[in-house]
């Protein structure tokens, strides 16, 4: 039986050397030079950048398994986004040049990486369409639905909790935290989200599809 391709990038990246960082933390800054390679153990990092108003919005979220920036080693363009620690974390740093040889050895890791940049292109095409033409409940149900699918834990029947915050959201929405907490209070009010002290908790996610489906 082939070994699972998860298998053989935690092989690969289990010989190179466990680094941790404190939530907080920064990884890799604009313009930095790339490296290393950083594989996700454990905790979650953001890569996000700074719009002109000082706000940080949230690019893209890596859980554990998950090996970045890809682009910047195969491309070898320059950085232009923060790469931080949303909570402690334990990460495999590995020379890019060697990441880059091993997936050219790997086909299998190859295509499977192939496939989850089309996933993430797909997550990213989506949001662009609702902060183009949706309103602020529509683009912030979609960030709670893709927190759900990304990072949640599953509880009983379409049940999800998300470790997340609604400042967290705010930052991945591109919204003011105002308005996120105008908008939760009202989805609250519904009965499609509650907060609570280690996130968020949504009580059917079939529900809170339905509501997205009739906002864009």
């Amino acid at each position: 039986m082939n070994k699972p391709v998860k298998d053989i990038v935690k092989t690969f990246f289990d010989g190179h050397p466990l680094v941790r960082y404190s939530k907080g933390e920064i990884l890799l800054r604009p313009d930095e030079t790339l490296t290393n390679v950083f594989y996700l153990v454990e905790g979650q990092v953001v890569e996000y950048d700074i719009s002109t108003a000082g706000n940080e919005v949230v690019i893209n979220a890596f859980k554990p398994g998950a090996f970045f920036p890809m682009s910047l080693a195969m491309n070898n363009v320059h950085n232009d986004y923060f790469f931080e620690a949303a909570t402690k974390l334990s990460v495999r740093e590995a020379p890019a040049d060697e990441v880059v040889q091993f997936i050219r050895e790997n086909p299998d890791v190859c295509y499977d990486l192939l496939r989850r940049v089309y996933l993430g292109t797909d997550g990213l095409l989506r949001r662009m369409a609702h902060l183009m033409g949706g309103k602020a409940r529509s683009r912030l149900v979609f960030e709670l639905l893709n927190g759900a699918a990304r990072f949640g834990e599953k509880r009983s029947g379409n049940a999800v909790h998300i470790p997340m915050t609604e400042k967290d959201i705010a930052k991945r929405s591109g919204l003011s935290r105002e308005t996120v907490s105008r908008t939760m209070h009202a989805l609250k009010d519904e009965g499609l989200v509650s907060v609570r002290a280690n996130g968020l908790y949504i009580p059917d996610t079939k529900k809170l599809e339905a509501v997205i489906g009739n906002q864009l």
